[in-house]
C-alpha cells in the first residue's frame, strides 16, 4: 500500500482520525494539503507530519471551513497550484451537531450540521471532480460512521447527514464510472475522539441512555484505535484498492484486505451498500404483489 508520488487533500485534519489518516498517508509516502477551521491546530500537525517527510513530499496546510463552497474553491485550486498531479480527496470533516430531541434543538445549529458533514462532503468532490475527470485517475474517499447505518435518537443532524453521505458516495460511484475515479466511504468505528466526549457531556437525557452508557463504555476501554480506519484510507487511496468503489466499508468489520479476491462479486453488487429491508429478505411469505 504505497502512496509514493501521489498527492492528496484531506479535510478535519488538525485532530482525531484526520489528523491520524494524514500520518498513515505520510508514512505511505504521500504529500498533502490538510485543511480545517482551527488554524492553530492545523499548523501544529503540519510542523509535525513536516518533521516525518521524505524527499520529494511535501505537506501544506490551509484553513478551510467545508460548509463554505467559495472556501473550499479556494482550498481546490490552492491545491492544484501546489499539486498539478493531485489524485486523491479525503473528505474527514465532521461534526455532531446539536444533541435533542428534534423538536428541542438549535435549528440553527441542526443545519449547520447538515452543511459540514453532507455539504462539506459534496463541495470538494464537486470542485475536484473536473480535475480527477480530465486526468482519468482518481480516489475519493468519504468518512461516514455507524450513523449511517442505523436510527441515532438524539443525534438526528449527525444521523441524516451520514446516510446522505453514504447514498451521495454510491451515487457518485455511478455518475463516475468507468472514468478511472473510485469513490467509496469508510465507517471508521466507535473512535474515542472530542465527539465522543462530547455525546458523553451531553448526558442520557438527551442522546437515550443505552446509547449514552455505550459511548462512556467506549471512552473507557479506549475505543476502536484510529490506525484502523487510517490503514483502511491509505489502501483505498493507493492501487492496490483499483476497481473497488461504490461502497461503504467497516475498517473494523469488513475484510478490505481480502476486496481484491471478490472483485467480480463486488462489481455491480449491492453487497457492502444501503438499501431497503422487504418482507422477504426476513423470509416472510407476504408483501410482494
Amino acid at each position: 500500500m504505497t502512496l509514493q508520488g501521489r498527492s492528496a487533500i484531506i479535510t478535519g485534519a488538525s485532530q482525531g482520525l484526520g489528523t491520524a489518516i494524514a500520518e498513515a498517508f505520510v508514512e505511505a509516502g504521500a504529500s498533502l494539503l490538510i485543511c480545517a477551521r482551527n488554524g492553530n491546530d492545523l499548523q501544529t500537525v503540519c510542523m509535525r507530519l513536516g518533521q516525518k517527510v521524505t524527499s520529494g513530499q511535501q505537506v501544506h496546510a490551509r484553513v478551510c471551513d467545508v460548509a463554505n463552497p467559495d472556501a473550499v474553491n479556494a482550498l481546490v485550486t490552492t491545491a492544484l497550484s501546489l499539486f498539478p498531479a493531485l489524485d486523491i480527496l479525503v473528505n474527514n470533516a465532521g461534526i455532531y451537531g446539536p444533541m435533542g430531541h428534534i423538536e428541542q434543538v438549535d435549528w440553527n445549529e441542526w443545519v449547520q450540521a447538515i452543511n459540514v458533514n453532507l455539504m462539506g462532503t459534496v463541495y470538494p468532490c464537486r470542485a475536484l471532480l473536473p480535475h480527477l475527470r480530465d486526468r482519468g485517475t482518481g480516489k475519493i474517499i468519504n468518512i461516514s460512521g455507524g450513523g449511517a447505518t442505523a436510527p441515532l435518537p438524539g443525534l438526528s443532524s449527525y444521523a441524516v447527514s451520514k446516510a446522505g453521505v453514504v447514498r451521495f458516495t454510491e451515487t457518485l460511484h455511478e455518475e463516475v464510472k468507468g472514468s478511472g475515479i473510485f469513490v467509496n466511504a469508510v465507517a471508521p468505528g466507535l473512535l474515542a475522539t472530542r465527539l465522543l466526549d462530547q455525546v458523553i457531556e451531553s448526558g442520557p437525557d438527551k442522546v437515550g441512555s443505552e446509547f449514552h452508557r455505550r459511548m462512556v463504555k467506549a471512552r473507557e476501554e479506549g475505543g476502536t484505535p484510529l490506525t484502523v480506519a487510517a490503514n483502511l484510507c491509505v489502501w483505498l487511496a493507493s492501487p492496490a484498492s483499483d476497481g473497488v468503489s461504490g461502497k461503504l466499508i467497516s475498517a473494523v468489520w469488513d475484510p478490505w484486505e481480502e476486496f481484491q479476491s471478490h472483485r467480480a462479486e463486488l462489481d455491480g453488487s449491492d453487497i457492502y451498500t444501503l438499501r431497503r429491508i422487504v418482507p422477504k429478505d426476513r423470509g416472510k411469505a407476504w408483501g410482494d404483489k
